[in-house]
């Protein structure tokens, strides 16, 4: 899939640009991914990217799931992950959480343990 078209959901967008989400939509869009949607309950831009406040908003079919949100919030959103139906998600470090793991087994999407950065850096993304 070339990677204009690829669409790549950002979970805990932030503008603070020492932050690993920020560096990973800076990184995307450095590395020719243009369809990205930041997203994060309160802010309206992230990267010039408008920022989509709920996963529940999310239009688009989702290729890349990334998680920058710790394991603790991500519980009470695994059936917005679950609904949405990425391709994949990609549980980024500290972000893991095996009550999410086991929901997207169970519905069938696949995930990986692993830094975004690290993945669009190596060609591996």
């Amino acid at each position: 899939m070339c990677t204009e078209q690829h669409h790549t959901v950002v979970l805990g967008a932030t503008n603070k640009p020492e932050r690993y989400a920020n560096q990973a939509i800076r990184l995307l869009k450095e590395k020719g991914y243009s369809n990205i949607t930041p997203v994060h309950p309160k802010l309206a831009e992230s990267e010039g990217l408008p920022v989509t406040n709920k996963l529940t908003d999310v239009r688009q079919p989702v290729d890349t799931l990334t998680l920058y949100v710790g394991a603790a919030r991500l519980t009470s959103m695994i059936d917005e992950i679950t609904q949405l139906k990425p391709s994949r998600v990609i549980f980024n470090p500290g972000t893991e959480s095996v009550p999410l793991q086991q929901a997207l087994d169970e519905t069938g999407v696949p995930w990986e343990e692993a830094c975004t950065l690290v993945l669009l850096r190596t060609g591996q993304f």
